[in-house]
């Protein structure tokens, strides 16, 4: 198919939307996404403030057990996504690579489907992120999904963390009025 296409030649396009033809979907892997200390310190600083009123109601309150807990390691370490390096040939006839980030249908991509693809730049080492595809030969619009650091985080850390930081606002609020 493009065994013997010499791949030192593959360029990272620049502009934002690219049409062209799928050449190849090649092997995916994992990707870990990092996370910023600073959030997370936020986050987690807020989350403890809430954690230490439940503690103090389930020593007044007979309760069932606190749900697992994450440690600093596993919250610090970000989860894997998959990476899937898609090449183009793009409508310059230039062979092209970019990143799908996520997962997408396994009958969704083609090789030699016609498809437009939106792009957004990462690192200056690393070819552009797809953040949808309209694949013009058969009408889908697909957008990979990937994880991010909220979904990471979970809903139970993100609410403990917000009613945290309303208890924190609410009692400084206090203290200054008062």
């Amino acid at each position: 198919m493009d065994g013997d296409l010499d791949y030192r030649w593959i360029a990272h396009p620049t502009q934002r939307i690219v049409t062209g033809r799928v050449v190849r979907l090649l092997d995916g892997y994992p990707r870990e996404l990092r996370i910023g200390q600073p959030v997370l310190v936020a986050v987690v600083t807020a989350a403890a403030v809430m954690g230490l009123l439940l503690l103090a109601a389930r020593a007044l309150l007979p309760t069932g057990g606190a749900g697992a807990r994450r440690s600093w390691k596993e919250l610090r370490k970000g989860p894997e996504f998959l990476v899937t390096p898609m090449r183009l040939r793009d409508s310059d006839n230039r062979l092209c690579e970019v990143e799908l980030h996520g997962h997408l249908p396994q009958s969704a991509l083609h090789p030699s489907d016609w498809v437009q693809v939106t792009l957004r730049p990462q690192d200056p080492d690393l070819p552009p992120r797809v953040e949808r595809i309209v694949n013009l030969t058969t009408g889908q619009l697909l957008r990979p999904r990937h994880i991010t650091l909220w979904s990471h985080l979970g809903p139970p850390l993100l609410i403990q963390a917000t009613l945290g930081a309303l208890l924190t606002l609410a009692a400084a609020a206090l203290i200054v009025l008062a």
